[in-house]
């Protein structure tokens, strides 16, 4: 398994896309003019606590006040108010927490206004962007990550990621951290950390240690509301969470970045510091490693699978709905119920795929093929459950319905990825169709399952619109070629006026019409 990192910078964005062997399964965009991302910490002040909703409405600098939730507050917040207080006079110089005496916790059931109140000065964290017309959700329990490990300031606690199965390197990961832990800060050992030596991880805490330092020497002079902490960029931060030994390479058509990530990559892994490359071919970056041509065809309502299979993907309000469709396609199936989990299981591995390249959240429903068969139904879960494996937003998946419905629930702390695939018909201005690329995929999948039967002893005509003809066998070579080379069978193409920019036939060498 490969994985690459592809970067390309524009004048006010820069787009991140995570190749697995090939196939896009992750794209983030990071815009300049992001202030509020999620891990950045600010020293603000509150606005107000309301009562019925036992939160408080926090001036971040947004044109939203952002929302902190009284569970959000953390048990140690007293401490953690005390501690603002000092260090903010000028009476505290000390920030390593060892001798600073802790508070009592605050009631887990208890009320916003018995803990804070307006004007009073706070430390927040970023949890979740600004969407839609909401603005930013904060947290006020700290947390600073780093390659190996989360520092929690103001706790003693330590926890291991459960994505670590081994009990035996848990305790093992759990006694190395209480040995170099300071007091008065809690630590979760992140899964990365598995089967790291004690110098690696003391590193990675004297880093966070020292982050933790300059934040709080910014204390003392920081405006109310400023950022305090900055998350490290996307760049870094991807790298952060993702990087491990099959990263095969690091692509970015941007020198500045590239010096950036490359310097990041030299302290987190010094023996991959070479598979980080600048690009500067004439070619975008983006059309090179085929990144365009997959975006085309993965967003939008429809995303098509391989054998003709294909999802119908809609979005609500309140949730996202998948439908699973088998399409028209033949295989070597012996019956319905096969045939059924055959797309089911195919359908489970996109979507798994989909949910991370669109970064979609809160309720996804998953109206999969009607399956019969106990069994088969325990086979889509479990197969649903390793293909999401991966997916580094927290997520739940319930087991199929009686109705053969799966129900996800999945984490969302930035907008939602949404891409425009459609562009204008060249037929009609004004008016919309869908991508050339996506129609040619359409067509690469018919042609293959005609070329399976028994019409390929009869000759292929495919007949379409005149651009679309034009498009399939130009250039050298042309896609008629490789369909040549790829299938020994030479396609006929007739370009037809009277078509819609969408609409293509297969007929045979007498022109009867086969699909």
């Amino acid at each position: 398994m490969n994985r690459e990192l592809i970067i390309r910078s524009n004048s006010d964005t820069i787009d991140f896309a995570l190749l697995k062997d090939g196939k896009l399964i992750e794209l983030h965009k990071e815009e300049e003019s992001n202030n509020f991302a999620v891990g950045d910490i600010f020293i603000a002040k509150v606005r107000k606590p309301v009562t019925g909703l036992n939160a408080a409405f926090v001036n971040v600098g947004y044109e939203k006040d952002a929302f902190l939730h009284y569970h959000d507050l953390g048990p140690q917040l007293s401490t953690m108010l005390k501690f603002i207080k000092q260090v903010s006079t000028g009476r505290l110089k000390e920030y390593s927490l060892s001798d600073f005496p802790s508070e009592p916790d605050i009631d887990k059931d208890g009320s916003i206004n018995d803990v804070i109140k307006a004007n009073q000065s706070l430390l927040v964290q970023i949890v979740k962007e600004p969407i839609s017309t909401k603005g930013p959700r904060i947290s006020s329990e700290l947390s600073i990550a780093g390659r190996y490990l989360v520092m929690v300031p103001f706790s003693d606690r330590v926890s291991v990621s459960q994505k670590i199965e081994s009990n035996e390197e848990k305790d093992r990961l759990k006694r190395l951290v209480k040995s170099i832990k300071p007091k008065g800060f809690g630590v979760i050992i992140r899964t990365v950390a598995e089967g790291k030596k004690v110098a690696e991880l003391d590193k990675d805490l004297q880093n966070l240690l020292t982050k933790w330092s300059v934040m709080c020497k910014k204390l003392q002079k920081a405006p109310h509301p400023s950022k305090v902490l900055v998350e490290l960029n996307r760049a870094s931060s991807i790298l952060r969470d993702v990087f491990n030994d099959s990263f095969t390479g690091v692509y970015v058509d941007d020198e500045t970045l590239y010096a950036q990530v490359k310097d990041y990559v030299q302290e987190i892994a010094p023996e991959k510091e070479a598979i980080v490359k600048l690009y500067s071919s004439p070619v975008p970056i983006f059309e090179k490693f085929g990144i365009e041509r997959q975006i085309k065809t993965s967003f939008g309502r429809t995303a098509t699978m391989s054998k003709g299979a294909y999802l119908i993907i809609e979005h609500t309000e309140a949730l996202h709905v998948i439908d699973v469709n088998s399409g028209n396609r033949s295989n070597k199936a012996k019956n319905q119920e096969d045939t059924a989990l055959e797309v089911n299981l195919l359908a489970a591995s996109e979507i798994a795929r989909q949910l991370r390249l669109r970064d979609m959240g809160g309720i996804i429903v998953v109206d999969f093929i009607d399956m019969t068969k106990g069994e088969h139904r325990r086979k889509l879960f479990d197969h649903l459950r390793d293909e999401m494996k991966e997916d580094r937003a927290k997520h739940k998946i319930l087991p199929p319905s009686k109705f053969g419905l799966i129900q996800i629930t999945r984490q969302r702390v930035r907008p939602e990825m949404n891409i425009k695939t459609s562009e204008e018909n060249p037929d009609a201005p004004g008016q919309e169709v869908e991508a050339p690329i996506g129609l040619i995929d359409r067509i690469n999948v018919d042609l293959e399952r005609l070329l399976k039967g028994p019409a390929a002893h009869n000759g292929i005509v495919l007949n379409t619109h005149p651009f679309i003809a034009a498009y399939l066998t130009k250039g050298f070579p042309s896609i008629r070629s490789k369909w040549f080379l790829e299938h020994k069978k030479w396609i006929k193409i007739q370009p037809r006026d009277a078509y819609t920019y969408l609409e293509f036939r297969f007929k045979d060498k007498d022109g009867k019409k086969i699909y």
